[in-house]
């Protein structure tokens, strides 16, 4: 079996990174080699010289996306979590990546409650002004149409999160089952 991206996508605050590394855990327990990569930690290495504009954002996933693309060639299941707001740039990703092995994850959790988490001050400073193209407040989030698998993590613990992507990607590796 080609190992699969788990493209978790969703607004600042949602819960991407969080169920990131649980994910991450849970496959290390089952043996399962994987690797995450996760906007903050892209945004300071591989992806520092690019800003926030839609043109820098497309940039930002078309990188991303070729290295997921060279770890699932060498056996990683790879675990993004990006915010990735447009989906003409989650289309290009999965054009990467090749669609059978996307799998793109909605963390469906609502502006209001992200707002409410803020773990960053992000919102605050977004609706203060001091935020430019600042994804939710003053630049658009378009939610995936039809993803692998939506999540709201107000509804689902973060357990049942994990367990809905783990039961994902056994269906993803055995689709007559």
């Amino acid at each position: 079996m080609h190992p699969p991206t788990f493209w978790l996508t969703g607004l600042s605050g949602a819960g991407k990174s969080t169920i990131a590394q649980a994910l991450k855990v849970r496959l290390g327990e089952a043996q399962r080699a994987c690797v995450v990569l996760d906007g903050d930690h892209l945004r300071s290495g591989l992806c520092a010289d690019l800003g926030f504009s839609p043109q820098d954002r497309a940039e930002n996933i078309r990188r991303v996306a070729h290295v997921c693309r060279l770890f699932n060639d060498n056996g990683l299941i790879v675990i993004v979590a990006l915010i990735s707001p447009y989906a003409k740039d989650r289309a290009l990703a999965r054009e990467i990546i090749g669609t059978e092995h996307f799998l793109e994850v909605h963390i469906a959790t609502s502006l209001q409650t992200c707002e409410s988490r803020d773990p960053k001050g992000l919102y605050r400073k977004a609706r203060a002004g001091l935020l430019k193209e600042f994804t939710g407040i003053s630049a658009p989030y378009e939610a995936p149409a039809n993803p692998a698998c939506a999540l709201d993590t107000v509804a689902l613990s973060l357990d049942q999160c994990v367990s809905q992507l783990h039961a994902l990607l056994e269906t993803a590796a055995n689709p007559a089952r």
